[in-house]
């Protein structure tokens, strides 16, 4: 199974979805870390300069045609993950990950491989109270 952390030092869980620069990609086997990758990833640094990517211009954030498009860029370098930790996420986003069958774990427990040891272990808090 590979875990995917939101991560900006590739260290800790960051807050935001959006604004994180990376992913920590664990590989996780027997309920055991055997590997991991540090991977580029896509979010509001990225497309800072298209229109359309203001928080909340109308509506629910993150349901319309550009942030579906936006999330879909974002999500493409983890499509070979089953779940992916997070610190905190817009609602369009959680909703575009478990439509691409990935499982969003949304938690306040900031130390990666902690989060990641602990999902594997069927012991990891989840807080779905984080999106929004």
């Amino acid at each position: 199974m590979k875990i995917a952390a939101i991560t900006d030092d590739g260290k800790t869980i960051s807050q935001h979805f959006g604004r994180a620069r990376y992913y920590l990609v664990c590989t996780v086997e027997d309920g055991r870390i055997t590997g991991q990758e540090l991977r580029d990833k896509a979010g509001h640094h990225s497309f800072a300069p298209q229109a359309g990517n203001e928080h909340h211009a109308s509506g629910p954030h993150g349901f319309d045609s550009a942030s579906r498009s936006r999330h879909a860029q974002m999500l493409s370098t983890i499509a070979d993950c089953q779940a992916v930790l997070s610190g905190g996420m817009g609602l369009g986003m959680q909703r575009n990950l478990e439509e691409v069958g990935i499982r969003p774990l949304l938690t306040d427990v900031e130390d990666i491989q902690e989060a990641v040891r602990a999902f594997a272990e069927g012991r990891l808090s989840v807080r779905p109270e984080l999106a929004h």
